[in-house]
């Protein structure tokens, strides 16, 4: 009989302890607890710490609270100005509602992220291009709008939707390429432009200084030479002042013309012999010729001529216009005397 009863109270302090397992759950600080009693949903949700739950009768489902993030895949599309590109996203969203979230849709997460990858595709076919790549706050707001609108009727909602990369094929970007770097040249032959206008009208403000005041582009030449020398070159170019080639010319005499007239041939002709007849008596006496050797005159000018005999006053033979043959010949020439005058 004690036997008997020893064994039924193990047994009912063994089911009392299965009775207690069963109806006690722990629910951590980040989960909430839905319970449903014979398949109907509890109104009350079950927050952290210990819950206590009928046992066979209550079903107890947890759901996590955090914050998951959700990578999108890589979409491939068409943007509104027909450019390929692939696009690829990630969402941050949260469950808010924990009995929607069972009751109204079978697997949120999966959901989701099917609602994310049609709303992806369709944002890339109503932007553009340059969105895409340089407006792509506005394009986030968009795309979370149209994940959320029904996210919430799942009791979850969408904190955050980041389009995180954009590839182009490969002849777009080298097209890219060159469009930026056009417009790189074309800003510094602006700038290039823009300096020399300014640098033009400060050289005009200094040539009117100049101007008024002559000596100040002397010291310009002088800065010149000083900021020459001291890089140690061993040529020095310097300018050579316009006005003192102009003084030059003035102080240079006119040349005399030779076109004045009879009389002015017949006083040079005078003025000729005399001249001949002192060179001539300062040449070598020769033995060979005896004729009187005659004078060539041009232009008010005399010099004695070629003779078989060579040439008056040891003349060159170029100068005296020799003849090619006579060019070794050396001038052999008598002294011109009063008888033969």
């Amino acid at each position: 009989m004690i036997a008997l009863s020893v064994a039924l109270l193990i047994a009912v302090v063994a089911l009392g302890l299965m009775g207690a397992g069963a109806s006690l759950r722990v629910v951590k600080q980040f989960e909430r607890g839905v319970v449903f009693r014979f398949g109907r949903v509890r109104t009350g949700v079950l927050g952290p710490g210990l819950a206590v739950i009928a046992p066979f009768v209550d079903r107890m489902y947890k759901v996590n609270m955090q914050v998951v993030t959700m990578p999108v895949p890589a979409q491939d599309g068409i943007t509104r100005d027909n450019v390929t590109v692939r696009v690829d996203a990630v969402v941050y969203f949260r469950v808010i509602d924990p009995v929607k979230v069972i009751v109204d849709v079978q697997d949120y997460e999966s959901a989701i992220r099917q609602v994310a990858l049609a709303s992806l595709r369709s944002i890339i076919g109503k932007s553009d291009l340059d969105d895409l790549l340089s407006n792509r706050e506005r394009l986030n707001q968009g795309l979370e709008l149209m994940i959320d609108s029904p996210a919430l009727g799942w009791g979850v909602h969408i904190d955050r939707v980041e389009i995180k990369d954009v590839a182009l094929p490969d002849s777009m970007k080298r097209s890219m390429s060159r469009q930026a770097e056009a417009e790189r040249e074309r800003r510094s032959r602006v700038i290039t432009a823009e300096g020399e206008l300014q640098a033009s009208e400060k050289l005009a403000q200094a040539a009117e200084v100049m101007a008024e005041h002559p000596a100040a582009l002397q010291l310009r030449l002088l800065q010149t030479v000083v900021e020459v020398a001291a890089e140690k070159n061993s040529t020095l170019v310097l300018p050579f002042p316009v006005e003192l080639l102009r003084f030059l010319e003035r102080a240079t005499p006119p040349e005399t013309s030779t076109e004045n007239g009879a009389g002015l041939n017949t006083a040079s002709t005078g003025e000729a012999d005399r001249s001949t007849s002192a060179v001539v008596s300062r040449v070598t006496p020769a033995t060979e010729t005896s004729a009187e050797v005659p004078a060539e005159r041009a232009g008010g000018t005399v010099r004695p001529a070629w003779t078989n005999g060579g040439y008056l006053a040891g003349l060159s033979a170029k100068e005296a216009g020799e003849p090619s043959e006579f060019a070794d010949q050396r001038a052999e020439v008598r002294p011109v005397t009063a008888l033969d005058r």
